[in-house]
């Protein structure tokens, strides 16, 4: 896999994402961008803040109503304002929680409501800096074509087994998957693909 994070990194540069001012804003961003475009999480983000409701007390104290036409820009801006309600509650309840091991933190954050696996890793991973690969719909994409196929916890062991256990590399690499994703499959770009070549690895 080191070989695949050159070729996107030779081709797309450093791209130091996800931008997030604190760990809690990097939480808000996992649950509002399921199912929806990064440039609505920003939008729904600038207006959280503007309404003063980008930590976890004030957000959690928000009348359900209020945020709903805040995220509302998400999709499923319902479901959305809820989970936000009750992750918030929880971080404003358990203030360190991020500061345990990896593993743990992981378990705990599957126990959520409305958290799956790629929104705790990506909040393992962005808010609490601790290494844990990101599987999200973008990766899966790319390594089918590179004939790579398994469910979430199999590619993730592969990217994780492949490469040093490093959190700025994990964080570099799968922001190079999205950018690849958006620029290439996004745009039905097959041909012109960097990694893959009438089916085979480049």
């Amino acid at each position: 896999m080191i070989d695949v994070y050159n070729k996107l990194l030779v081709q797309f540069g450093h791209k130091n994402w996800w931008p997030a001012e604190t760990p809690f804003e990097v939480v808000i961003g996992a649950i509002l961008t399921q199912q929806t475009k990064w440039e609505n999480v920003e939008r729904a983000i600038k207006n959280l803040k503007e309404g003063g409701l980008i930590s976890a007390e004030p957000l959690s104290k928000a009348r359900l109503e209020e945020l709903e036409e805040l995220v509302k820009c998400t999709g499923f801006y319902r479901q959305k304002a809820k989970r936000l309600k009750d992750i918030s509650a929880f971080f404003f309840e358990s203030p360190d929680i991020l500061a345990k091991p990896a593993d743990e933190l992981r378990s705990v954050l599957l126990s959520l409501k409305g958290v799956g696996e790629e929104t705790a890793d990506s909040i393992v991973l962005y808010a609490a800096d601790k290494p844990r690969f990101v599987i999200d719909a973008y990766t899966k994409r790319m390594c089918k074509c590179m004939g790579i196929e398994g469910g979430y916890g199999e590619l993730q062991s592969i990217f994780e087994h492949s490469l040093p256990q490093d959190v700025p590399l994990y964080k570099e690499f799968h922001a190079l998957i999205v950018e690849y994703g958006k620029q290439f499959c996004g745009k039905k770009r097959c041909a012109e693909c960097i990694l893959v070549n009438n089916g085979k690895m480049q």
